[in-house]
């Protein structure tokens, strides 16, 4: 389990940790330091563990459709992907006990994935390696599962709107579903009871439209899926929002890179689209969380009301921007107002003032620096990135 990559999973109960306070008062005493830094280091240890535990207990008690891959991250059971594959080398693995499944087609964005089924008797992990080693010019992967970066457990002042959001260009969402209190112009399904209203999307998509979204489209990614939120659910829901005109989308999920969503990404972007993702809430010791990793995605972290860092914000491999991301309301699937905390929530305040930035003609890259403030160091750091976004929002 210490090898395993993937975030806290949002399909079961988190535990609380208790967060120290960050940014000791000026005149602080060396002791005083000291023992934040220690009390910083127990938490993050903490955080860590909890982690492992809680992806644990999901292995555990939905072994019927999620295993471990060969990389040691929980994906789908008995599942396979695989792109850039002949019809000749893919008989090879027929002859070798793999079974077709399917053959998907993601709509605009010209990816022809094949969904194969691991032999019997074998696990998913060395299956994977087994079907490496029989095409070896193909790409293999499992699908791998992604996980919702925030929770309803901070303390909370209300967030909304600074300003019109007339001008925005139409911004899509990968999540799981808004509940019927959130107004979203279309939602479509990408998981088994898709869409399924959840507290998570619900509140990911109110903050969207608070902060400046106009139309919102949401793939839901989960619906009543144990093993929601998987890669080629979210090729497909990325899919589905480029052909229906959004021009932004938001992804406040993490987990590890998997090829089928990165070339998915890749092919979003070549068609102007800007993809916007958190950074998850691993803390910074954790592993580099996707897609906020991937080359050219936007990657957003959070602060809380005093503009400190989240001690549990994650890392990417590039940062670029911050957000509110603690001491905020959403509102849940029943519409009823809920505390917020994590990377999940600064993630659509950025992807809507982006939005904004271009329905207005503007460059979105330069708007936002305008906006920036600039946090911790002078200049683009890894704790803030190139500053604080949305920092004037305030209740409507």
């Amino acid at each position: 389990m210490a090898l395993i990559a993937a975030p806290l999973a949002a399909q079961v109960a988190l535990p609380r940790v208790q967060l120290p306070q960050v940014g000791p008062e000026i005149g602080a005493t060396l002791d005083s330091l000291d023992e934040l830094r220690a009390s910083l280091r127990r938490t993050v240890d903490r955080l860590a563990r909890e982690r492992l535990r809680t992806i644990d207990r999901l292995v555990r008690r939905n072994t019927d459709v999620i295993e471990m891959d060969a990389e040691g991250a929980p994906a789908r059971r008995g599942e396979l992907l695989v792109m850039d594959v002949s019809v000749k080398a893919l008989d090879l693995a027929l002859q070798a006990g793999f079974t077709m499944l399917s053959r998907e087609e993601i709509e605009a964005l010209d990816l022809s994935v094949v969904r194969l089924g691991v032999p019997a008797g074998l696990n998913l992990a060395d299956a994977q390696l087994l079907l490496a080693q029989l095409l070896p010019t193909a790409q293999v992967s499992a699908d791998t599962l992604h996980f919702q970066s925030g929770s309803a457990n901070g303390a909370v002042f209300a967030i909304s709107a600074q300003g019109s959001a007339s001008g925005s260009v139409p911004v899509g969402m990968i999540d799981g579903a808004p509940g019927p209190s959130v107004n979203v112009a279309e939602t479509r399904g990408f998981a088994k009871g898709a869409p399924y209203p959840s507290n998570h999307g619900s509140s990911v998509a109110a903050l969207l439209a608070s902060a400046g979204a106009d139309t919102i489209r949401v793939a839901d990614v989960y619906g009543a899926d144990k093993a929601g939120g998987n890669a080629l659910a979210m090729a497909k829901g990325l899919g589905w929002l480029v052909s229906s005109g959004s021009q932004v989308v938001t992804i406040s999920l993490v987990g590890p890179s998997n090829a089928v969503l990165e070339r998915a990404i890749g092919a979003a972007q070549r068609k102007g689209v800007v993809v916007v993702a958190a950074v998850g809430n691993d803390g910074p010791a954790a592993p580099p969380a996707y897609p906020a990793s991937y080359k050219g995605v936007v990657a957003v972290t959070a602060v809380d009301g005093k503009r400190r860092a989240l001690i549990e914000a994650g890392r990417a491999l590039h940062l670029d921007y911050s957000a509110p991301g603690a001491d905020i309301y959403g509102r849940n699937a029943k519409g009823k107002r809920i505390g917020l905390r994590g990377t999940s929530f600064a993630t659509p305040l950025v992807a809507s003032r982006i939005a904004r930035a271009m329905g207005q003609g503007r460059n979105w890259r330069s708007a936002l620096d305008a906006e920036a403030i600039d946090l911790g160091r002078k200049g683009p750091d890894d704790t803030y990135g190139r500053g604080l976004v949305c920092s004037t929002c305030k209740g409507r």
